[in-house]
C-alpha cells in the first residue's frame, strides 16, 4: 500500500535527532587536556561517524537535528550532572592529565557552561517542535567501538545496538523491523543498557512522555563516507516503517 503523500512531511516536522557526542572539541582554555591529539578522533573523546551519519540522516529526512558542542572528554552531556563519571579522569585506560583533582569550582564551571547549556538549548528544539506540531519524536544517534584498549579480547559482535530504558515503544517496533528485513546483528539494550545509561533520553523524552529511539552503531561500519549513505539509507527505511 503506497503511504500518503504528506506522510513523509508530516514525520519530518515532528522527527529530532540528537547526536550527544559528536563532537571531539577541546574548547581552546582547556589545551588539549594533556593528551596526544590523535586520541581526539578515538573512541574515547568522540562517537566516530556520528556527526556525519546525523547531518546526512537529517539532510535525508527533511528533519531537525541536535549536535553537542564538545568532547565528551570535557564533560559528558549523557550523564547526570553529578554523576562520578561527569568528567571523565580516565577513559579506556587512558589517563585524562586535565581532568585530574579538579577544583569544585572548574567542575560546577564546566557544569553549568557545557551541561546546562546543552540540555536548556535541546530543551528549547523540542519545545519549537512541539508548539509546531503534533509532538516531537527524538531519535539519539550514538556509535561504539568494536573492541575495548582494556578488554582486548572482548568482542562486541552487534552491528546496531537499540537502546531504551522504561519506554520501549519504538526500539520493540525497530527490533522486529530490524529481524525481518535484514540479517544484521541487533543488541536489544546492548552493548550499554539504557536502563543504565539513558540521561539525556530520559530527561527530554521519557520525562515528557515523547517517543524515542536511541541507536548505536558498531563505528568501524560508519567510519568511511560509504559506510555513513548505507547505513543512514538504512535507517531511514526503518524510521519511514515504523513512525
Amino acid at each position: 500500500m503506497k503511504k500518503p503523500s504528506g506522510r513523509r512531511e508530516f514525520i519530518a516536522r515532528r522527527l529530532l535527532f540528537v547526536a550527544d557526542h559528536s563532537s571531539n572539541l577541546i574548547p581552546p582554555d582547556l589545551g588539549d587536556l594533556g593528551l596526544d591529539p590523535s586520541l581526539l578522533n578515538e573512541h574515547i573523546a568522540v562517537d566516530v561517524g556520528v556527526d556525519p551519519l546525523t547531518r546526512t540522516l537529517r539532510d535525508r529526512m527533511g528533519a531537525r537535528a541536535y549536535f553537542g558542542s564538545v568532547s565528551r572528554l570535557v564533560l559528558d552531556v549523557n550523564r547526570e550532572p553529578d554523576h562520578p563519571g561527569l568528567i571523565p579522569d580516565s577513559s579506556d585506560g587512558i589517563l585524562i592529565p586535565g581532568n585530574q583533582d579538579l577544583s569544585d569550582a572548574e567542575v560546577q564551571r564546566r557544569v553549568l557552561k557545557y551541561h546546562h547549556e546543552y540540555h536548556d538549548g535541546l530543551a528549547a528544539e523540542i519545545d519549537t517542535i512541539e508548539t509546531k506540531s503534533r509532538g516531537a519524536i527524538l531519535v539519539s544517534i550514538h556509535s561504539f567501538t568494536p573492541r575495548l584498549r582494556e578488554k582486548p579480547t572482548l568482542q562486541r559482535p552487534w552491528h546496531i545496538g537499540l537502546l531504551y530504558n522504561r519506554d520501549a515503544r519504538l526500539a520493540t517496533k525497530a527490533l522486529e523491523w530490524f529481524g525481518k528485513n535484514t540479517s544484521l546483528t541487533i543488541g536489544d539494550n546492548e552493548p550499554y543498557s539504557g536502563k543504565a545509561l539513558n540521561y539525556t533520553m530520559d530527561r527530554h523524552a521519557e520525562a515528557r512522555g515523547l517517543p524515542y529511539l536511541t541507536l548505536e552503531f558498531r563505528q568501524d561500519l560508519i567510519n568511511t563516507p560509504e559506510g555513513v549513505a548505507s547505513f543512514a539509507a538504512l535507517t531511514q527505511a526503518m524510521l519511514m516503517d515504523i513512525l
